[in-house]
């Protein structure tokens, strides 16, 4: 029983994290294909498609790694301010931290704050999420020229901070993959269908599921087994007492025909006594 128990609640977990994601509700920032040193922000749009919180850290992580890419980190970030990254909204980054990158100050953005505003936040607080695509951020490195404020090191010490997520491909149309004008527009835009990352899912819910199946099968000819033993077990028991009942009954027969012959006797040596 804990094993079919165990079962239904990894299926459960795999259909939560990956199947059940509407990609028509979510948007990135700045726009497909104009991520800003690989980073892009991800928000969700509501019915009237606009964007509001709606991931905690746990979820904002899963996110990222749906698209298939990684939640970015603070360097990451930080780096996409320098080249012109700002937005109003606060999103997760990997050291459990919402943050607002902001170039001007304003006083309805990041408390009129300007560079990372960062908000040490429960865990469970919804916001965007900040992702990072490794990829596109190489591609735009190698395109930059001498004046840009990024230098190779800096690029490469960015890469190997603290990522607690995997390395991934940037292959998935929802993802920004090349530099672009900045732009200021933080509406977002919605995302297209990833089939890549939606197949993967699939693939592990029908593993599990097969898994399940065969577990729920081999329980089921044991009960059978067991079932099977105890009936057979049964018969031989009415059988043997059928066989003593008929051995009780014969003895009984045989006892009273002697009685009877004894009787018989006894009277036949009374008459010729007489």
């Amino acid at each position: 029983m804990n094993m079919i128990w165990l079962c239904i609640t990894s299926l459960s977990i795999t259909v939560i994290s990956g199947q059940n994601i509407d990609t028509s509700h979510i948007g990135v920032f700045p726009a497909v294909n104009q991520s800003i040193a690989g980073i892009f922000q991800v928000s969700f749009l509501n019915d009237l498609n606009q964007p509001q919180y709606a991931f905690n850290a746990s979820e904002a992580r899963r996110l990222c790694l749906f698209l298939g890419v990684n939640i970015a980190s603070k360097a990451q970030v930080q780096a996409a301010l320098t080249r012109g990254l700002e937005t109003c909204r606060f999103g997760w980054i990997d050291e459990h931290l919402a943050i607002i990158p902001r170039i001007k100050a304003l006083t309805n953005c990041g408390k009129g704050k300007t560079g990372l505003v960062t908000w040490r936040a429960p865990v469970t607080q919804k916001f965007d999420v900040f992702c990072f695509n490794e990829s596109d951020a190489a591609t735009q490195l190698k395109d930059t020229t001498s004046d840009s404020p990024l230098s190779s090191r800096d690029y490469s010490g960015q890469t190997n901070s603290t990522q607690t997520t995997h390395s991934t491909s940037s292959t998935s149309p929802l993802l920004p993959s090349s530099s672009a004008p900045k732009t200021k527009d933080n509406k977002g835009e919605p995302a297209p269908y990833v089939g890549r990352a939606q197949g993967s899912a699939g693939a592990k819910t029908v593993l599990i599921t097969s898994t399940c199946a065969l577990l729920l099968i081999a329980i089921i000819i044991v009960a059978y087994l067991k079932l099977r033993s105890c009936s057979q077990s049964s018969d031989m028991e009415q059988q043997q007492e059928y066989v003593k009942t008929e051995d009780g009954t014969c003895v009984k027969n045989i006892k009273e025909t002697e009685d009877e012959v004894q009787e018989d006797e006894r009277i036949e040596v009374d008459d010729n006594a007489s």
